[in-house]
């Protein structure tokens, strides 16, 4: 799948296979996220990928709309290196992963992070060192079915020269 085909048929998916996904997948769709844009270069991010059940239902009962990490084969938590752009950063990092997943005929859903009241107990849960901050976690899987839910058309969003 192209990169065009993969940015414009990316859908969050909240329901998966049981189906498990390779090792090679999982480290190519975060090498994707390695290589995003970065602020000045700094590169702020650091990935944990889990994969044990145990822990992935730990992470899904702490969130608050992230109940399907759970049954998905793979989560993937994003932290920053706190400084002054590691919300974006680690935001761009985040889309390569959904858009790579996708490559990879995956489904994923983007479980948010940073300001939610449990960033701190899942920080301590995958043993992240305290000056790095939780973006985003990322549930990955063979979705049950690929929902299209509608989004909004181009002309009803694109300005050209001004709002």
């Amino acid at each position: 799948m192209d990169a065009i085909e993969a940015l414009k048929t990316r859908r969050s998916v909240r329901s998966y296979k049981s189906d498990p996904v390779s090792r090679e997948v999982i480290a190519d769709i975060v090498d994707c996220g390695r290589l995003a844009a970065s602020a000045i270069n700094i590169q702020p991010w650091e990935f944990v990928v889990v994969t044990d059940q145990t822990m992935r239902s730990r992470i899904a009962d702490a969130t608050d709309h992230g109940k399907h990490i759970a049954e998905a084969a793979v989560c993937v938590a994003v932290f920053c290196k706190e400084g002054a752009y590691y919300l974006e950063d680690g935001c761009a990092a985040t889309q390569n992963i959904l858009v790579a997943a996708r490559a990879h005929g995956l489904g994923s859903c983007w479980v948010a992070g940073d300001r939610k009241a449990y960033t701190g107990e899942i920080a301590k849960l995958l043993g992240a060192p305290a000056d790095y901050k939780l973006v985003s976690l990322i549930a990955i899987g063979h979705p049950v079915q690929a929902d299209e839910p509608p989004k909004r058309p181009l002309e009803e969003v694109l300005h050209w020269e001004k709002f």
